[in-house]
């Protein structure tokens, strides 16, 4: 057994620590977000037993102990204290005081609750007294509380501190991940005014497939195969869609069907993308330190990766001038490499991305960098956030060359709304265009066969 105990403390010291941090905490509570003015028994009776710990234990131990370890080592010292207290709870309320702890000591304190409730997408801190959550695409207000601002930085700094960022005065936004891959965005004051922010995308612990996407009514199967077709034949893929619309869920969907055998580099801000090939390199920006120095940013990881012999690059979302690097590498041989960029609609994506070129610095006509893209991409996919906070796909859109100086494109599916049900519920049917895609020709070559039902213009798909 780990001796993590501290030699014993004066009474008189224990009890004036027991009393300064109850007092620091008559305002915290568990329960109902807008009950402050409640004494929650159990918030009190953790907060003083986690003080207590900290008075007791050798936080050094507890670096070589694995957390079966600290548990049955912390809930010998919970027992005691609580005998000392008269405390009375039964086997499950110790239990739970007893993860709670645990929670503070070696996890992210409030927020462990809503990172192991699988049914919540996203948490949302707004300063230390509100927290919301999102489920089933709908926001809510949580009950869960910090106690006060220290305690909220603290958290933030425990999540920064582990991938090697930093969040302070002098650099107050940080975007960052927990080991999940669950992507953390954090602004401190001063540029946050009413507290410290933190914002966290949860990523499923079982990446969504596309099986999953059918199932819950986000692509038709029909589509589903087209999607799987277009990326086993190598075609480059360019995933657009608003914030929280699904795109990095799609792409980590659409990635399952590429080719084990492959090389695949990824090349991300905040790794988050979950590829399930054996043969995958992963690629992370780095910030600069706090002297502006040491800098890498995607472009020069893209064009680091190019030295690299991927078969294909996969960029988890374009924002600036590697968009240029990318498409140089899409026509250079490196097939079937995809990315994600903001954008509304298909044709707003393109316009993006050309004015992405324009912030690479070279000094390249508009026909020319349209000409680029033309080349490079062959497939837009978009995707949206319904009304009723649904993710759908909401268009399949084919590249097909240029005409004068503009981009044509062809529509092969789309997503059409018909209304919304009285609870709220966006309704509507995926239908085809009528539009026999170019791509078919590369499905076939790599021999995976297609049915021309699936694009005749009456075709229509429940999903």
């Amino acid at each position: 057994m780990w001796q993590i105990r501290k030699p014993v403390q004066p009474e008189a010291e224990v009890e004036e620590a027991r009393q300064r941090t109850l007092d620091e905490h008559r305002l915290v509570t568990v329960g109902d977000a807008g009950a402050f003015e409640k004494r929650d028994k159990h918030t009190e009776l953790k907060v003083e037993l986690h003080q207590r710990l900290i008075d007791l234990i050798n936080l050094q131990a507890l670096e070589k102990m694995s957390r079966q370890q600290i548990e049955a080592e912390v809930g010998d010292i919970v027992a005691e204290e609580l005998a000392k207290q008269n405390q009375a709870l039964n086997q499950a309320e110790r239990k739970q005081l007893v993860g709670d702890i645990l929670d503070e000591l070696l996890g992210l304190g409030p927020l462990e609750p809503l990172l192991k409730d699988p049914t919540i997408t996203d948490i949302l801190v707004n300063g230390h007294g509100q927290v919301f959550v999102e489920r089933f695409g709908v926001l809510e207000s949580s009950a869960v509380r910090f106690k006060d601002e220290k305690h909220l930085l603290r958290i933030i700094q425990k999540i920064v501190s582990a991938v090697g960022r930093r969040v302070d005065e002098s650099s107050p936004m940080v975007d960052a991940r927990l080991a999940d891959g669950s992507r953390v965005n954090a602004v401190v004051p001063p540029l946050a005014l009413d507290g410290s922010l933190l914002s966290i995308r949860k990523f499923a612990r079982v990446p969504i497939s596309m099986d999953r996407l059918i199932e819950i009514g986000s692509i038709p199967i029909q589509v589903a195969e087209v999607l799987k077709a277009i990326v086993a034949s190598r075609r480059n893929v360019l995933i657009s869609g608003g914030t929280g619309s699904g795109k990095t869920t799609l792409l980590n969907a659409m990635s399952a069907s590429i080719d084990g055998r492959e090389r695949i580099v990824t090349i991300e801000d905040s790794a988050e993308l979950q590829l399930q090939q054996k043969h995958v390199v992963r690629l992370e920006t780095r910030p600069a330190n706090i002297e502006g120095k040491g800098e890498i940013a995607q472009r020069d990881l893209v064009k680091n990766a190019l030295r690299m012999r991927p078969d294909r690059i996969i960029v988890g979302e374009v924002r600036a001038g590697e968009a240029f690097d990318m498409l140089q590498a899409m026509n250079t041989g490196h097939e079937g490499s995809m990315t994600t960029v903001h954008a509304n609609t298909p044709r707003d994506a393109l316009s993006r991305i050309e004015q992405m070129i324009g912030m690479s610095g070279i000094d390249i006509p508009a026909r020319s960098s349209r000409a680029q893209i033309a080349s490079a991409l062959n497939v837009v996919v978009q995707v949206a956030r319904l009304a009723d906070g649904r993710r759908k796909l909401i268009s399949v859109a084919e590249l097909t060359g240029m005409e004068g100086e503009v981009i044509t494109m062809q529509e092969i599916f789309r997503f059409r709304q018909t209304g919304t049900s009285a609870e709220g519920i966006v309704q509507g049917r995926f239908e085809a265009t009528g539009i026999r895609p170019r791509f078919l020709e590369q499905v076939m070559a790599h021999g995976m066969t297609m049915s021309a039902d699936l694009f005749r213009p009456d075709a229509k798909f429940d999903a």
